[in-house]
């Protein structure tokens, strides 16, 4: 008997359509199962797709009783109760390697986009709210020699360095931990404490996961420290900015502007960081390239065939699974 995979999401169906000779793939009739579809159909699969934004919790995961594997859509999976999947034996993977380079791109054009005003000009020229084209107006801010602040250097934020040094632009950097110098050097990226980094630069960029740590991690004592010329670039999560704060802190310009892909309570932007010319905001489309969402279904292939095979080398991000009496497979 084949085995059951329940994709929670459509999404591109070409990549994945290759496990159909071994597996049966059960997907929504609309864009997404509801979630009393997905309680009345996970007891029997043995994989479920999930997609960031669209909750695996412990009751959805516990219902799952053959479930071996749940493979996210996506890299962040703050959308999965992974603590409770490792403890029932389930291994949880993500797609880490398709959303890096979109999602610097994407943070290198909010960077651009901010600093140059470009859409905040598109807007007021549509509206026909700019008259003087003049060499003493639309000034905005140039890169060149500007220090950007990256919170979380991991594969997001090296392939933003990369892009920002091609702007000429210096780097500083804030982890859990210090990296390597080998590695350092090749980013010409130095480490510094999160209260200097905000002191110290002119863009702030966020590349964190959402954990329990980094949620609101910037909050008003944070956005005080930072430079009253300086922009917030926020591509991870909306809850890891505390969302009333920002909108304070924009108000009182203390910070001069922000670029926002991500929001607290999507698909709701709050009507005051819609207002406000200095903000870019974008629907969450780090990953949204046609090459990016196909790449990830492809990778969701691959994973579910190679979980089944036994091969090695799965994005696992719960390894502890391996260690667990309940592990619900043979180790890989």
């Amino acid at each position: 008997m084949r085995k059951k995979v329940l994709i929670s999401h459509k999404i591109p169906d070409e990549p994945l359509k290759k496990l159909e000779e071994d597996f049966e793939l059960i997907w929504p009739d609309s864009i997404a199962f509801s979630r009393e579809e997905m309680l009345a159909i996970i007891p029997s699969c043995d994989v479920v797709i999930g997609v960031f934004g669209n909750p695996l919790d412990t009751e959805l995961i516990n219902a799952g009783l053959r479930l071996k594997l749940i493979a996210n859509y996506g890299a962040g999976v703050d959308n999965i109760d992974v603590e409770t999947a490792t403890n029932a034996g389930i291994v949880v993977t993500n797609t880490p390697d398709a959303v890096t380079e979109p999602t610097a791109e994407l943070a290198m054009g909010l960077i651009v986009d901010v600093a140059r005003r470009i859409s905040e000009f598109d807007r007021a020229l549509r509206k026909k709210l700019i008259n003087d084209w003049g060499v003493l107006n639309n000034w905005g801010t140039s890169l060149k020699g500007k220090t950007l602040g990256i919170i979380g250097l991991g594969a997001i934020g090296k392939a933003l360095a990369r892009r920002a040094l091609a702007f000429g632009m210096k780097i500083i950097y804030h982890n859990r931990n210090k990296l390597d110098p080998a590695v350092e050097e090749r980013f010409e990226a130095k480490y510094t404490d999160l209260e200097n980094l905000l002191r110290n630069s002119d863009f702030v960029s966020l590349n964190v996961p959402l954990t329990s740590e980094t949620k609101g991690m910037i909050s008003s004592s944070e956005l005080k420290l930072m430079k009253p010329d300086a922009f917030l670039i926020n591509t991870s999560r909306g809850t890891v900015v505390r969302q009333d704060a920002l909108i304070e802190a924009l108000s009182k310009k203390e910070i001069a502007g922000a670029a926002l892909d991500v929001f607290a309570n999507e698909p709701e932007v709050p009507e005051a960081l819609l207002k406000m010319p200095n903000v870019v905001v974008v629907p969450h489309i780090g990953s949204a390239t046609t090459e990016a969402r196909n790449d990830m279904s492809r990778h969701l292939a691959e994973i579910i065939t190679d979980f089944f095979q036994g091969m090695k080398g799965l994005p696992v991000v719960n390894p502890g699974v391996w260690d667990s009496k309940n592990l619900r497979i043979s180790k890989i």
